[in-house]
This record gives structure tokens, C-alpha cells and sequence, in this order.
């Protein structure tokens, strides 16, 4: 049975067994975001990308990285770690915004 698993996944041992299986749980971290922005948009009736994406994009996007790592694979290296940049970016531009003051409202005038 595990000689098969592993001429399927084309791997050697356990290690690298263990690899896959990163890889996969990374992508599918990373591809549940699109789910998690479709239902926040349906739920506003606009599109709308709720902090929980940006917060899957790091993870997805961290453990992708490991991944592609591993695997030593220049492409897909560049990919996930200026990705990371721009979630991380977001992420701050988001926190910074929640800690602004909100400006009290004029009174009406009468």
C-alpha cells in the first residue's frame, strides 16, 4: 500500500510524503480565501474582501512558500514571497485604519 501511495505522488519516503501534504493543506488554505471573499460579497451585496482573506493569503501563502522551498523551485519562490508582501501590506493598511479616531460628527444645524 505505501509503495503505491508513493509511486502515485512520485515521491521516495515519508519525508517528502509529508511535503505533499503540506503542499496540499497550503492550497487549499490559500484557495478557501476566494470562498470566504464570494460569501462576504453575497452577504453585502457587493464585493467585498473581509480581513479573514488576507489572513488566509499569509497562511496559504507562508506554507506555499515553504513548499516551493523544498522543492527549490525559482518560480514559484518569487511568486508566494512578493505575494506575501502585498498581504502583509494589507494587512497594516487595514490595522492602521482601525486605530484611526473617528471624527465626531457636526451637529446639525438649527
Amino acid at each position: 500500500m505505501k509503495e503505491m501511495l508513493f509511486a502515485l505522488l512520485h515521491i521516495d519516503g515519508w519525508s517528502e510524503f509529508a511535503w505533499v501534504v503540506t503542499g496540499l493543506a497550503a492550497q487549499m488554505a490559500f484557495a478557501s480565501r476566494f470562498l470566504v471573499q464570494w460569501i462576504a460579497s453575497e452577504r453585502a451585496g457587493r464585493s467585498h474582501i473581509p480581513i479573514a482573506f488576507w489572513y488566509l493569503s499569509i497562511v496559504g501563502g507562508t506554507l506555499l512558500l515553504a513548499y516551493a522551498l523544498y522543492r527549490r523551485d525559482v518560480v514559484f519562490i518569487l511568486g508566494q514571497s512578493t505575494g506575501l508582501i502585498v498581504y502583509l501590506r494589507n494587512l497594516v493598511l487595514i490595522h492602521r485604519e482601525a486605530r484611526q479616531p473617528v471624527p465626531l460628527a457636526d451637529p446639525p444645524a438649527g
